[in-house]
């Protein structure tokens, strides 16, 4: 069986190496006629963890800028395409979309494998536009930046959404049969329709905005209440509880990122388009921004002295490139806004995305030193 993946970004590229390194066959494809000339001679820049290294010693592996290539030569084909946020909350698939058009003229039999987070019903209305002979499925993946290929080889579950009226049995069990042979722990594979499936993935990820958001509002109340020293105490106490469970249960920045606060937003758009108004995760989102308010004010309160701020990582993850939706960036920022000067470590991926902004708003204020650099003055180091 030889696997295709189109859209060979973060995610796609490692599940495409893990793919290959489990003994398949693998054909990529990518818009970007560069980055497809570097990885046909397995070059890469990346912050991903095993990337490089996974690419550089791929046998069965290659890259194109032609979706169709893929879909000709491919039996399973996976799309992990880009589905950036709409205003409403809800994912623009148009680039999937295209996708299904690309599949238009194919007459053999192919397994069309959505991977990226679409809308609740996406999946069944590609499956309408396509033709007979092709079969959609939908398995998305639960990882984060930084560590997706350790998250998808100890992945806990596998979900998988496929129609319920046809015959797929043989094609859920090769799907299978790769996450065994990717996984170094045994997932629980989850299958159900493709619509149920959508469902769960946005609810899983709004659940743990909700979890993660609790923690954070307990430990307000805790500093309030003059038990702040006791936060990771009481928050180990709560986590204790088997129907509560550690996992994502600590205080901290607050949630951000490409992942949980969009389908965090998806979840609430849903339910309000099946008309209920069901505001858990615009609550969730509140809550959220009312923290974050509340450890800026708790820094500037700590650091008595006036000094200047320190952030050894902006970023929504230390180890990653990516400032979308990072409250660390967040609160480096607002302590610039409030008349602090602020130090962060250079990082040139991170630095050249918002050099020009931040030195333009707020001048010699922000200043962005290397590891090797001294700096001369006292300083308040941000860390919760």
């Amino acid at each position: 069986m030889k696997i295709g993946v189109i859209g060979a970004g973060r995610l796609g590229i490692c599940f495409a190496l893990l793919c290959e390194a489990a003994g398949y066959d693998v054909l990529v494809s990518d818009i970007r006629e560069d980055y497809v000339d570097d990885l046909n001679e397995r070059k890469i820049k990346t912050h991903e963890p095993e990337v490089e290294n996974l690419l550089k010693v791929a046998k069965n592996f290659r890259a194109t800028t032609n979706n169709k290539e893929v879909i000709d030569e491919c039996d399973l084909i996976y799309t992990l395409v880009a589905t950036p946020s709409l205003e409403d909350g809800s994912y623009d698939v148009s680039s999937v979309w295209q996708v299904v058009e690309d599949f238009q003229d194919v007459t053999k039999t192919k397994y069309f494998v959505v991977g990226c987070t679409t809308n609740p019903g996406d999946c069944d209305n590609f499956r309408k536009q396509l033709p007979s002979n092709v079969k959609v499925f939908y398995n998305p993946e639960f990882i984060a930046q930084g560590s997706i290929i350790n998250d998808l080889r100890t992945a806990d579950m596998v979900l998988l959404g496929a129609d319920p009226f046809s015959d797929n049995d043989s094609t859920i069990s090769n799907i299978r049969r790769l996450y065994e042979k990717i996984q170094t722990t045994r997932a629980i594979v989850c299958s159900m329709s493709t619509t149920a499936a959508e469902i769960t993935k946005i609810a899983i990820n709004c659940f743990l905005t909700t979890k993660i958001s609790y923690a954070n509002m307990l430990g307000d109340v805790l500093h309030h209440a003059g038990c702040g020293d006791e936060v990771s105490s009481v928050l180990t106490a709560v986590g204790t509880d088997s129907r509560i469970g550690r996992k994502y249960l600590g205080y901290g920045f607050g949630y951000g990122g490409p992942c949980l606060p969009r389908d965090n937003r998806s979840f609430a758009a849903f339910a309000k388009k099946v008309g209920l108004e069901y505001n858990l995760g615009t609550v969730t989102d509140e809550i959220n921004n009312q923290h974050a308010k509340f450890v800026c004010d708790y820094f500037e309160k700590m650091n008595k002295n006036k000094k200047p701020f320190y952030f050894d990582s902006i970023t929504y993850k230390k180890g990653t490139d990516i400032l979308t939706e990072s409250q660390q960036y967040r609160l480096c920022l607002d302590l610039l806004d409030r008349g602090y000067t602020v130090y962060v470590r250079n990082d040139k991926k991170v630095t050249d995305q918002i050099y020009d902004y931040m030195t333009t708003s707020y001048g010699e204020r922000i200043k962005f030193v290397d590891n090797s650099e001294n700096i001369t003055e006292p300083y308040f180091v941000v860390s919760l």
